[in-house]
């Protein structure tokens, strides 16, 4: 399908349709996979290829329940409720999607238990209501596997009430066509960005916490095609944005130089 009120989408394999089934079968679905690979775009993505309306919620340390669900708020005229936009999904339809669920503490994420087993309803527990989730209502979490600890992961009790679909970076043929759908950039400078991404992903775990992400070329791309120096782009959307020690920043300029023959 190519429709160009969509949000750019290069898709791997069959993750489209198995959203769409899952959606039609009222399953809830985990997208797992590194920071930056296309998780959120991908959402984006099918929400609006479905035509729903989209809640997105990023997930941190301090996100509560209320935050999720709702709460009552003092005004002038004495106190209210105001749902929180998992509710909102709830009593309007469409997609939440909790990105990074795994942040979230763990006695916030077991409101989601209801949601996303065969009860599908939300019980809110200081207005006394139980919202039935209507049938276009979709639940979908999103988390990094490569940050995962003791500490922080997915309940077992909460995982596995998923459909969970793994995403990864792009083969080549394919990070050069989002950065071309992307950006509009040329495909010698793509392949170009793609190299130096290859040679980046190499050092992970030896002189790299992280990887460099398919957004972050899209940054570069964009950049370099706006007139910015090659090596000036590619230093403030690769390199600083993955070390802060001054002798990795030098040699991964070194692999940025040498692609483009400086």
């Amino acid at each position: 399908m190519s429709d160009h009120s969509l949000p750019f989408y290069e898709p791997s394999g069959n993750e489209i349709a198995l959203f769409e089934h899952a959606y039609r079968e009222h399953l809830p679905l985990l997208i797992k996979g590194p920071t930056g690979c296309g998780k959120t775009r991908f959402v984006a993505h099918m929400a609006a290829r479905l035509k729903l309306p989209l809640y997105t919620v990023a997930c941190h340390d301090d996100l509560t329940a209320a935050d999720l669900v709702g709460r009552h708020l003092i005004s002038g005229s004495g106190t209210y409720w105001t749902d929180g936009p998992l509710t909102r999904a709830v009593r309007e339809g469409g997609i939440c999607y909790l990105d990074e669920v795994v942040e979230a503490r763990k006695d916030t994420t077991v409101v989601l238990h209801p949601l996303a087993d065969d009860r599908r309803i939300l019980p809110i527990d200081r207005t006394g209501e139980t919202l039935e989730a209507p049938p276009n209502f979709m639940l979908v979490v999103s988390y990094n596997p490569g940050y995962q600890n003791l500490l922080k992961g997915l309940k077992p009790s909460t995982r596995q009430r998923f459909v969970s679909l793994r995403f990864d970076f792009p083969s080549a043929e394919r990070e050069t066509s989002i950065l071309i759908g992307e950006t509009g950039c040329d495909g010698d400078l793509a392949k170009r960005l793609i190299g130096i991404a290859r040679a980046f992903r190499a050092l992970k775990d030896r002189d790299l916490e992280e990887v460099v992400s398919t957004r972050l070329l899209v940054y570069a791309a964009t950049l370099i095609k706006s007139g910015m120096d090659v090596s000036v782009a590619c230093r403030a959307a690769l390199v600083e944005s993955l070390t802060d020690d001054e002798e990795t920043v030098e040699a991964l300029m070194e692999i940025v130089n040498a692609t483009f023959g400086r």
